[in-house]
């Protein structure tokens, strides 16, 4: 059975990403909630697929449910509709929007098709993340939003306190060629 792996690129900003890995017989509805928890968003919203070219270009839409809105062509849905029946192409792009009233925008890049399943993941799985997810109700606080958020991710409050005090006694008074000289009369360029 066929694995697909997918990189989900939050639209704002590419060095944030998510890897995932899904079954081809599995649907676009296990593919949008292994995103959400990639991302760490709740599934109360809307959401939608669109197959995708390589200029991003927004094709024939997979959707959640039928929604209010006009459609020119009906859209699949995603429970009855396998990822690998949508797959044309190696490089294959969709486009996944989540929260139409905020417009959460993902890119999501097929990367790799391996034919070997991985016994110690359960698919759909998250492969590999990398930078820092946006905060879904922008409730997280670089000084102000950024900031918080690493604080909480990272949990760098605790140990805030300094830097450590080694070497603090000993170095007071020095000057910056002092301390080179002290050590064997060895200067470095600064």
């Amino acid at each position: 059975m066929a694995v697909l792996k997918f990189r989900i690129y939050f639209e704002e900003d590419d060095s944030i990403y998510r890897d995932v890995a899904v079954k081809h017989t599995q649907t676009f509805l296990q593919l949008h909630q292994i995103i959400l928890k990639a991302y760490e968003f709740d599934s109360k919203h809307q959401a939608t697929f669109y197959r995708s070219n390589d200029n991003w270009q927004r094709g024939r839409e997979i959707s959640f449910a039928k929604y209010d809105k006009p459609y020119k062509v009906a859209p699949l849905l995603m429970e009855e509709t396998p990822i690998g029946s949508e797959i044309r192409d190696p490089n294959q792009k969709f486009i996944y929007n989540y929260d139409f009233v905020k417009g959460w925008s993902f890119m999501v890049e097929l990367i790799n098709v391996s034919k070997e399943e991985n016994a110690k993941l359960d698919y759909p799985a998250v492969v590999k993340t990398e930078g820092i997810a946006p905060s879904q109700y922008g409730t997280k606080g670089l000084v102000g939003d950024k900031l918080t958020e690493v604080e909480e991710k990272y949990d760098l409050k605790a140990g805030a306190e300094g830097f450590g005090t080694e070497g603090d006694e000993e170095d007071e008074g020095l000057e910056l060629g002092e301390e080179a000289e002290e050590e064997g009369g060895k200067e470095e360029e600064i």
